[in-house]
């Protein structure tokens, strides 16, 4: 049985006459005639009776009419599902995103889809890039921001495209012997205590001890476990230094002169970002996702949004 078949007998059903059901369906009465035939013989039933001046159903035919039309009309909702989909007009798009990019980098993404597509449902996730690779993987999420670690993501299945670059920055106490310097090297936080991310899940707190222990020391970790968030506020009290994002800690434009201030949620001076020298400190941000997932419309233009929003930054 074949979707045509279905379309021309739900036609002939329509006018009772072979000829003007090929009228409306642009082909040949012929064509009609003998597609209906197959579908009978398939069916093992006739579904018409042929009279000299049109036809009937037949009780084959009246069982299978209503059951014809049930079937197209659901193909007609599925193309229609389907056309608002691919126009963006509804469907769901779930991104993920490190808290720091979540904060300083996605807002105006996603406020800025959502007035352009509100039938699309937005769903954000936030977490370690560890976590969102794993929510990729599992299918949980469509598209994330993900910190790549050296050597990349070594998963055959997720495919990632830098998005941007940005260096680590020292940051320092407000107030503190450093916090007015042009720059500093990790030698002269050697003695300092410090103030480190979860471990295991996000990529900073690797990429800080891997820089101290090039730079010939084992950090003296004052207070562990702290979320991105926290770690501004333990910085600003004066509980250590720690190496954060420079999106993080303000502006390039605050930090051109090599030493920002920038405020705490509670309107207290925040950290200082002072540059780090003798060695490059960046990380890179990525948007990932599966290589075995099509990229849809509403993926496919946030992502151009979001690349959009990191030029507009620089």
């Amino acid at each position: 049985m074949e979707l045509h078949q279905l379309v021309y007998c739900e036609a002939v059903a329509r006018h009772l006459h072979f000829t003007r059901a090929a009228e409306e369906l642009h082909v040949a009465q012929p064509s009609v005639s003998q597609q209906i035939q197959k579908l009978e013989a398939e069916l093992g039933a006739p579904l018409f009776h042929r009279m000299k001046r049109g036809v009937a159903l037949t009780e084959a035919g009246q069982a299978l009419v209503p059951r014809a039309r049930s079937v197209l009309a659901q193909l007609e909702e599925m193309k229609a599902a389907v056309h608002e989909v691919a126009t963006l007009l509804s469907g769901t798009l779930t991104v993920g995103a490190p808290p720091s990019a979540g904060t300083h980098l996605l807002p105006g993404v996603l406020a800025s889809f959502n007035q352009r597509y509100p039938g699309v449902t937005l769903v954000y996730r936030e977490g370690g890039s560890r976590t969102l690779v794993q929510q990729l993987l599992d299918g949980e999420v469509d598209l994330a921001v993900v910190i790549e670690p050296e050597g990349g993501w070594k998963h055959p299945a997720l495919r990632t495209d830098p998005l941007l670059e940005e260096r680590l920055l020292a940051a320092i106490p407000p107030g503190h012997r450093l916090a007015n310097a042009s720059t500093v090297s990790l030698a002269d936080l050697r003695g300092e205590p410090w103030v480190l991310l979860r471990e295991g899940t996000y990529e900073l707190r690797e990429q800080t001890l891997a820089a101290c222990r090039r730079a010939g020391f084992e950090p003296r970790v004052a207070l562990d476990g702290s979320e991105m968030d926290s770690v501004l506020q333990f910085v600003a009290a004066g509980i250590g230094v720690t190496l954060l994002p420079e999106m993080v800690l303000g502006s390039s434009r605050r930090t051109a002169s090599f030493a920002g201030v920038s405020a705490t949620a509670e309107g207290a001076p925040g950290p200082v970002g002072v540059p780090v020298r003798g060695t490059k400190l960046s990380r890179a941000l990525s948007i990932a996702r599966r290589k075995d997932r099509h990229l849809s419309a509403a993926a496919g233009t946030f992502t151009a949004l979001l690349r959009e929003a990191y030029s507009n930054r620089r």
